[in-house]
């Protein structure tokens, strides 16, 4: 840091009690230990801490959240804070109006960069990351902020991951039941099987089928299920990634490692199940609509129909959703994604004769030509498997089906523009109203079929087009069978007509289809929570009894997945706890009647949005040992109220980053745990806000590489390292980048309640910004001002007056107050901020002392924002109670309202006089007053007037005749 920084100056020249980085560091550190002890920001709850005291239970409450931490082993820097400063901010705010208020912080510990530090450096996960978590500890308490310390949580725990478990098993233990639109236990679709009112699969009676069987058919209906599915198989990390964790070039969001397609059998979360309440009830929710947006694409609700097509001779189908079915009659070939589960069964052992040469791929059979293909996919990401600007590629499968409103057999082909996360991995494909069929049409020498006639003058017949012609404003045409016509109906009307036919033939229906898919819930790792699931010698799978959780992990030789060569898909995944066999196998009793049995565990863990799904709930009673919340208490802090029909978090504080990964996945988490009884709230956070960044300038020499962001010097507009020349680019920051602050240096150099004061002084607190260290020193002038307002820095002696304050300055005070209170509620501290400086400049500037009412107001609006002095000078005061739980200021209307008001008057558009009156003055009042003046008197020379138009307090527009 500079030598020449005011708070480092010579300490010779600074009068003895003078509001130094010294003096700060004293008083923070003072006040924090005192609201340790005092247990000041402890929030009591409904039941135990605010039994039997009813003016407790009846004040208003406030849930404040941060977005849960990861406990990195470099700590923080200066970027880090500002969601956490902001939601202290606001949290202390509403307990000085009155609120009980719960404001905590835990950390999400669970995840890959411990694990890849044990695997560098031989150490456990839980020692680096209990030791990150120290680190951070002690940085965020260094902050003040005013966090409920019994309360904090960490996902290692077990006694907190023990819950995690037990939500999964709730989860494993219900299905969606879409006649009561909600998750019930599994032992009611059992009932339903029992009684003939549900069929099995097969048709028998559930009593013919065996224990296997069952477990089958009732892993179809699970909201948590384990199956053979397409996953994103990632070589390079040894692991399998959800959707959401593969960047749009297909590869790993973590390490940047190539990811492929491929079948493997995995837990799964049925989210799907709850795609519309997920879409529907965004509306009640206070988000950003940006957010909201974002979700509802994920999800991607679409309405159309499910049609089926004959395939083969065995009585299979291709199903394929469609929001166009009015185009059946154009369906001239269709195509399956290659991971299609009835490609193996329908493709021929020979080519069938006549088909094309393009058709094939030169290759000699149809499996030759699909195994070729479908490695080919493998290798390509979903964002370049749809890529419009791409070649089309593809081969056929040698499968005919049939067209089932025409009855032509069309070709059935594979293609990567086709993907199974979204509708049925099949299309029916219309190319002369698809521009994506249109050019694999064209590529392999397809027919087409016009069925939609074009409205912009172009023939009927494709071969003559350039492109598809698409539109939902025109008839049907050359769409007639044997008992259906479609000819001459709107795109509406038809689809209606034809949907009714399909239904009518049980060959399709109406549906809403998806582009959600079910959430992909395993990991082949060692740092996550164990899944509380063993399996039998069937291979069944079992949850575990609450007895017997939490299932620890327990310790391995290798904390390292097998990995293997970035590049080689044909690889299968080995997890580190697969190697402790005496873990593994094991004899349990389940206490299902069925005594001592010989089990396997489940090897693979819970990925780390598993904590973060219910952490919310937890902090509400974190040493419960019967159940992961009180539900009185949930009621309290959470349930739903006026104006939250859904319940929640009052205000949750994060990145935008997590719009669908964390958010999405908590929502549907608190959703099942509302459907089964658990939870009042269905909904886990009703207010979001997403901050900003700050931003830091990063430096990079002729190598591209980052040279410390301390050590350049600006000369003449450019920027030099080491006497080099080095380019500049705002960016993120962090150690990597060689630009990072920590909090800890600014503290230290001007004391937290400065740093505290600078982050919310740069901007809008959902705008991203540079830092400056520089102009932290703004905000350190600030708290010396107000220091000096209140204490004489030679005698250390308190030098506010009992006498009244002037007219001028109580009008600065209350309109402060007022603007303050109103920033403060709208989340806009940078204003607020401005506002306190404006405030004590006005108090700097003065003759006179102080008066003690305006300086004790002052420190109560400061309070919020910097804390540690605020309390200080609140006890120099001549107080004995914290400052924290005392009243917010309020502001006196008398006061705020100004005492005259500036009135423009214009003749023909032009200022000619202004006049200082009531802001209350009338109309009429305001007109004569304004016609008495000599501008505008001079201006209309003796014409008559046609027209005044006023605007009291403010404007009068004259019109001449």
């Amino acid at each position: 840091m500079s030598e020449t920084n005011p708070a480092a100056a010579g300490a010779e020249n600074t009068a003895p009690h003078r509001y130094t980085a010294a003096m700060a560091a004293d008083i923070e550190a003072r006040w924090q230990d005192f609201w340790d002890a005092d247990g000041t920001y402890e929030a009591p709850n409904p039941s135990g801490d605010l039994a039997g005291d009813p003016a407790l239970v009846a004040r208003p409450k406030r849930y404040v959240m941060d977005m849960f931490p990861y406990p990195s082993g470099v700590g923080l820097h200066v970027g880090h804070p500002l969601g956490f400063i902001a939601t202290d901010v606001y949290a202390r705010h509403q307990r000085m109006t009155g609120h009980n208020v719960l404001h905590t912080l835990g950390f999400d510990a669970f995840g890959l960069p411990a694990e890849q530090h044990a695997v560098a450096t031989g150490t456990h996960p839980r020692v680096s990351t209990e030791a990150a978590m120290e680190n951070m500890k002690r940085q965020l308490r260094r902050l003040g902020l005013g966090h409920d310390k019994r309360r904090a949580i960490s996902t290692i725990d077990p006694e907190f991951y023990r819950w995690t478990q037990w939500i999964f098993v709730q989860i494993f233990n219900s299905w969606y039941d879409p006649a009561a639109g909600k998750a019930r236990p599994i032992e009611t679709l059992v009932a339903q099987f029992e009684r003939g009112q549900r069929h099995t699969p097969d048709g028998r009676p559930w009593s013919a089928l065996g224990d296997a069987e069952r477990a089958d058919v009732l892993g179809e209906y699970r909201l948590a299920y384990a199956s053979d599915a397409p996953v994103n198989w990632c070589p390079g990390l040894g692991t399998v990634l959800a959707n959401e964790e593969v960047t749009a070039d297909g590869r790993s969001e973590r390490g940047n490692y190539p990811v492929f397609k491929k079948k493997l059998r995995q837990w799964n979360m049925r989210i799907t199940a709850y795609a519309d309440r997920l879409i529907d009830d965004l509306d009640a929710l206070d988000w950003p609509e940006a957010i909201k947006l974002q979700q509802r694409n994920w999800i991607g609700r679409s309405e159309g129909a499910r049609v089926d097509f004959p395939v083969g001779g065995a009585g299979d189908a291709i199903t394929v959703f469609t929001t166009r079915q009015d185009t059946l009659f154009g369906a001239t070939y269709m195509v399956l994604a290659p991971e299609h589960d009835l490609v193996d069964k329908i493709v021929p052992a020979a080519w069938p004769a006549d088909t094309h040469d393009v058709w094939t791929g030169g290759h000699a059979t149809p499996a030759d030509a699909v195994d070729a293909y479908r490695k080919q996919a493998a290798s390509k990401s979903d964002v370049e498997r749809q890529a419009e600007a791409k070649d089309k590629t593809g081969v056929f499968t040698g499968a005919f089906a049939t067209n089932p409103v025409s009855g032509d057999q069309v070709p059935v082909f594979i293609a990567d523009y086709v993907l199974m996360g979204y509708g049925t991995g099949a299309i029916m494909a219309v190319p002369a109203h698809d521009s994506r069929d249109f050019a694999f049409a064209r590529a392999f020498e397809l027919p087409m079929r016009c069925v939609v006639e074009p409205t912009d003058g172009r023939s009927t017949d494709p071969a003559e087009w350039d492109d598809a012609f698409a539109s939902y404003d025109a008839v049907l045409v050359n769409s007639t069978g044997t008992d259906i016509a479609l000819d001459g109906l709107g795109v509406v009307e038809a689809k209606a007509r034809i949907t009714a036919w399909l239904a009518d033939r049980g060959i399709g229906e109406g549906t809403v289809n998806y582009r959600l898919r079910d959430w992909l819930f395993s990991r082949q790792r060692y740092w996550g929570e164990p899944f509380p699931i063993v399996y039998d010698e069937e291979g069944t799978a079992h949850a575990l009894p609450e007895s017997m959780l939490p299932l620890e992990l327990p310790e391995v030789d290798d904390y390292s997945p097998r990995t293997f060569d970035a590049d080689d898909a044909d690889t299968e995944p080995e997890t580190p706890l697969s190697r402790n066999e005496d873990w593994v196998d094991v004899e349990l009793d389940l206490g299902d009647g069925r005594g001592v049995r010989r089990y396997r565990r489940e090897t693979n863990t819970m990925p780390n949005w598993a904590g973060s799904c219910w952490y919310m709930l937890r902090y509400l009673d974190p040493t419960n040992t019967a159940q992961a919340v009180d539900p009185a208490v949930e009621q309290y802090w959470m349930g739903p109220r006026e104006g939250m029909p859904n319940g929640g978090v009052d205000l949750y504080v994060g990145g935008a980053e997590h719009a669908v990964l964390h958010l999405l996945y908590s929502r549907m988490w608190i959703k099942v745990l509302f459907d089964l009884g658990h939870v009042s709230a269905s909904e886990p956070f009703h207010k979001l806000y997403n901050q900003g960044m700050i931003q830091a300038f990063v430096h990079r020499d002729k190598r591209g590489i980052a040279v410390p962001a301390a050590e350049v010097e600006e000369r003449d507009g450019a920027y030099y390292f080491e006497g080099e020349k080095v380019s500049r680019l705002l960016g993120k920051m962090g150690k990597s980048l060689k630009n990072a602050v920590t909090p800890d240096e600014i503290s230290a150099e001007y004391g937290t309640d400065t740093l505290r004061l600078y982050e919310m002084a740069m901007g809008p607190l959902d705008v991203s910004r540079p830092w400056d260290t520089r102009a932290v020193v703004g905000q350190y002038r600030l708290l010396q001002r107000l220091w000096r307002n209140v204490v004489d820095e030679a005698t250390g002696e308190v030098t506010v007056v009992d006498s009244e304050a002037d007219e001028e300055t109580l009008r600065a005070l209350h309109k402060a107050i007022d603007g303050v209170t109103q920033d403060l509620d709208a989340l806009r501290f940078n204003t607020a901020v401005a506002k306190i400086t404006e405030l004590n400049n006005h108090l700097t500037k003065a003759a006179a002392p102080v008066a003690r009412s305006v300086a004790e107001r002052l420190v109560l609006l400061v309070a919020p924002f910097a804390p540690h002095i605020a309390e200080e000078l609140w006890h120099r005061l001549g107080h004995t109670d914290t400052v924290v739980h005392q009243d917010f200021p309020v502001a006196d209307p008398a006061y705020v309202v100004d005492e005259t008001v500036t009135c423009v008057v214009q003749v023909k558009g032009k200022v000619k006089a202004r006049l200082d009156v009531s802001p209350s003055v009338s109309d009429a009042d305001l007109e004569a007053l304004a016609l008495a003046q000599p501008g505008v008197v001079a201006a209309l020379g003796g014409a008559g007037i046609r027209k005044v138009i006023v605007r009291a307090p403010k404007l009068v527009n004259i019109v001449p005749a």
